[in-house]
């Protein structure tokens, strides 16, 4: 293909040095301009992959003189193969880890009792963060809140018990041979970021750049001095807020452009886009190709159903089931089992591990919670699941699940489906709407409904753009009928 004016002005500021911060919206063919870029230079060049699966896929598009690796991949070289024994030894429970360090006996804070496992789990989670950020140390910050105690003073106590032992892991996953915390990726990789490694290259390409870790960003920008940096990637599509991801790309310094014209769909498609992305607040605006004539309305046999949580896939495994397809779930069951298996063991009485639940003594603490304390408003459609189903017919759906490429259709919640696309695409129906104001059952006219959040506005811009076809908005119909749904 002839490189449009977009990626030919890209290439233009590639080659005379500058770096460059690159906005791709959805389908714009960044990739494609990626290597545009490095076939039009000798200069030797690193491109550093999301995942290992688009780090392989590069290895097959860019030219030789052009690695592409993963920051695992590059910080595994540097120090991370002198843990292989570690980390290949087996999985031990949370509890034995916490033991190991210390942690023997149950915590009193406010009205709850952390149990001792409860304070293992969070122990392991807080080196885990650490390891996410750019940090130097770890700090109270990285203490995740528990469920139940969310006030900040409550948050500050638990901080203070756990960061010794948080301290006390991090110190044991500095010994390369053995050591009683279980060494994992991460691990490795924050432990190359604290030596302030030097990539060899005249250039680096940093893909997903609205995705990435503090970590990474860190690593990358360090790199300036020596090498042009080039960034690409999409910030309307930062969805990773939550698990510490942050977009590095609207205050990077350098030439910002952008590429905007979408080759996976066509304008009709591109308008919805646009919606979500003046919504959002997002810093470019796309334009589809006329050839293609994509559609938006009924689908009746979607390829592909798109949610808002994992709870909402696993309610449309089991009606899709119910209805006979055979459905695939977007990276599997296994998330929707363990929470399944959670489920069970406070309907039986026993407490769980499972990081969301570990607090709750029995299922009707976590019903009470739910239904009535602000914070667990989002545990509502598990209890609500559970309660309709029953954990066993949930194991039995997520056990009768069929590989994507024998199904008919494949659930997905719009964060897996990020980078992915399908001919047909329906919106389920679990998309957050701006709650109405209502009295008495009644909707009050008078009084406009909440602001649409930034935050779901990006994750619904990522969903509506994973069709080439058709895409029915479903769970999404209502920005119709919201004040803020026409952008000027």
């Amino acid at each position: 293909m002839k490189p449009t004016d977009e990626q030919t002005a890209a290439a233009d500021v590639f080659s005379v040095g500058d770096h460059l911060a690159l906005q791709a919206g959805a389908g714009t063919g960044k990739t494609t301009t990626l290597t545009l870029l490095a076939r039009a230079t000798d200069r030797h060049g690193r491109y550093l992959a999301y995942n290992r699966a688009i780090a392989q896929d590069a290895r097959t598009r860019f030219p030789d003189t052009v690695q592409c690796k993963t920051a695992h991949a590059l910080a595994y070289a540097a120090v991370g193969h002198r843990y292989t024994r570690r980390l290949n030894a087996p999985r031990r429970p949370a509890w034995q880890t916490g033991q190991a360090l210390g942690i023997t006996k149950a915590l009193r804070i406010g009205d709850r009792e952390v149990a001792q496992k409860a304070l293992s789990n969070a122990t392991l989670r807080t080196v885990t963060r650490f390891c996410h950020t750019a940090d130097e140390e770890i700090t109270r910050h990285h203490v995740p809140r528990l469920r139940g105690l969310e006030d900040a003073g409550l948050h500050a106590e638990l901080a203070a018990h756990i960061i010794p032992f948080a301290r006390k892991a991090w110190a044991d996953l500095q010994h390369p041979d053995d050591g009683c915390v279980r060494f994992d990726h991460d691990h490795y990789l924050k432990i190359w970021a604290l030596t302030w490694p030097r990539i060899q290259a005249d250039f680096l390409l940093l893909d997903e750049a609205q995705d990435t870790n503090p970590v990474v960003e860190q690593i990358f920008l360090a790199q300036r001095d020596h090498a042009q940096l080039v960034m690409v990637g999409d910030s309307a599509q930062a969805i990773y807020h939550w698990r510490g991801a942050k977009d590095v790309m609207t205050g990077f310094d350098g030439t910002q452009l952008a590429l905007s014209e979408s080759f996976r769909f066509g304008p009709d498609l591109a308008a919805e886009a646009n919606r979500w992305l003046h919504l959002a607040d997002a810093p470019i605006r796309l334009t589809g190709t006329p050839a293609l004539a994509t559609e938006l309305g009924p689908v009746t046999q979607p390829d592909a159903v798109l949610c808002r949580t994992n709870v909402g896939a696993m309610a449309q495994v089991m009606t899709l089931m119910a209805a006979g397809y055979r459905v695939a779930l977007a990276g599997g069951g296994d998330s929707l089992q363990a929470l399944a298996l959670a489920a069970r063991d406070l309907k039986e009485g026993r407490r769980t591990h499972h990081p969301e639940l570990i607090l709750f003594p029995c299922w009707g603490d976590l019903q009470d919670y739910a239904a009535h304390d602000p914070a667990g408003r989002d545990l509502q459609p598990l209890v609500n699941l559970v309660d309709t189903h029953g954990t066993d017919a949930i194991l039995t759906a997520v056990a009768r699940l069929t590989p994507e490429l024998h199904a008919q259709v494949t659930v997905s919640t719009a964060h897996k489906a990020k980078g992915r696309e399908w001919p047909r695409v329906l919106i389920a129906d679990d998309f957050a709407r701006p709650h109405d104001n209502t009295a008495d059952g009644h909707t009050d006219t008078t009084t406009p409904p909440d602001p649409i959040d930034d935050a779901e506005a990006r994750l619904a811009y990522v969903a509506v753009t994973r069709t080439r076809q058709r895409l029915d908005l479903g769970g999404l119909s209502w920005i119709h009928d919201h004040p803020d749904g026409t952008p000027p």
